[in-house]
């Protein structure tokens, strides 16, 4: 079992330790969450001032739910990471409750088809960004209770994948194939970086391989997608009319972009500007310097996590690690999956970037992530200090 610090001293405050602030995490994702409020102010001005009256309405709610993101990631580093690990079973139970609950007639809200927002008042929760972290946090504390099991036999081994295809169902009833994936990914991943057998692993990947391919042929939509993205200018106003519009922003960005608030395809012409699309909006009015600006924060945040990750597990905090891997694995691959949709290198999905993209289930989720990985990253310094404390004491006497 992990070593993990129960108890919640002044000793574990962020504002009281020095050397548990990951600076290198912190301001790439500070950095990120800066040019998200200023690109959804750039991209949605226009839509915004013709639906609301108000230009900047978009962008005041946006930094709102920065706000927002701010207070719940800065309360989650304050939450111990035992509190994670002992409460595993409730977090997946929420989990699946939100999940099931969404799906219910007069709950759920839908938008274009997709059922997966509950509605408070004037605001929306979009349940499958809460179920991203707390399924992570629940497999991280299986791995760690099991992960002896889970190296010896394949029983141990699929148990895990039970739980995951509960959520996949439940996801795709909604449906939600993005975030499917992306919580797929990251549970594959953590069971990989456990030390799951290769022999294993392989056969899980071909068969989730299997399965996403025939998920795509099941559902005409799903199928008129690939391939309009296999040639977008075949239907370019079609099914390939969000991509060959995210294309055309690429080109006319070049290498510097035409500066900002001159995007020309925010103009109404590229759907979901704000959103799903707001990476393109940045590659046309920042070009390909800026595009580079952000894949290199994101590879920063991502490496930082799978470092802290790495540093846990050497400390013996393995649920602390594998947490940290999952949280890692989340926000890389969805932000993957939001460029390589928003570049043609993937098929249309509807992802919001992280901390960048307007939307704020995603973006308070994703400010609590990296609260997560703040608090495993204190939790382990406070415990280095204590044991370098304890050597030195023990060497003076």
């Amino acid at each position: 079992m992990s070593t993990i610090a129960v108890t919640n001293t002044p000793e574990t405050s962020l504002l009281s330790l020095d050397r548990g602030v990951d600076y290198w995490l912190l301001g790439a994702a500070g950095a990120l969450l800066m040019i998200g409020l200023i690109m959804i102010a750039s991209a949605s001005i226009d839509i915004a001032d013709i639906r609301n009256d108000n230009p900047f309405f978009y962008a005041m709610r946006h930094g709102t739910f920065l706000l927002f993101g701010l207070v719940a990631g800065f309360a989650v580093v304050n939450v111990p990471v035992a509190w994670w690990m002992k409460s595993g079973w409730l977090l997946l139970f929420v989990s699946l409750a939100l999940l099931v609950l969404v799906l219910l007639p007069g709950v759920g809200r839908t938008v274009n088809g997709s059922t997966r927002w509950i509605g408070f008042g004037g605001l929306n929760l979009q349940v499958s960004e809460l179920a991203k972290l707390f399924l992570v946090a629940y497999m991280a504390g299986y791995l760690d209770r099991r992960r002896e099991e889970v190296m010896a036999s394949w029983w141990g081994f699929l148990k895990p994948m039970l739980v995951m295809f509960m959520a996949a169902f439940l996801l795709l009833m909604e449906p939600d194939f993005g975030a499917t994936v992306v919580i797929a990914s990251a549970v594959l991943g953590m069971i990989f970086l456990s030390g799951a057998r290769i022999g294993q692993f392989s056969i899980l990947i071909i068969g989730c391989s299997i399965t996403a391919v025939l998920l795509v042929m099941s559902q005409p939509y799903r199928l008129k997608r690939f391939t309009g993205y296999t040639d977008p200018w075949a239907d370019q106003f079609g099914s390939g009319y969000q991509l060959s519009q995210a294309l055309i922003a690429f080109g006319r960005g070049e290498w510097t972009g035409l500066g900002l608030g001159n995007s020309i395809q925010k103009l109404f012409y590229l759907p979901e500007a704000h959103t799903d699309f707001v990476f393109a909006i940045l590659a046309e009015e920042f070009g390909l310097v800026g595009c580079f600006v952000v894949i290199g924060l994101f590879s920063i945040l991502v490496f930082r996590a799978l470092k802290i990750g790495m540093m846990a597990e050497k400390a013996n905090q393995r649920f602390a690690a594998y947490f940290a891997y999952g949280i890692g694995l989340l926000l890389g691959g969805q932000a993957l999956i939001n460029m390589g949709v928003n570049t043609g290198l993937l098929p249309t999905k509807g992802l919001t970037l992280p901390l960048v993209s307007y939307g704020g289930s995603s973006l308070v989720v994703s400010c609590m992530c990296i609260g997560v990985l703040m608090r495993i990253n204190l939790e382990r310094c406070q415990l280095e200090n204590k044991n370098g404390d304890s050597t030195a004491g023990g060497k003076g006497g």
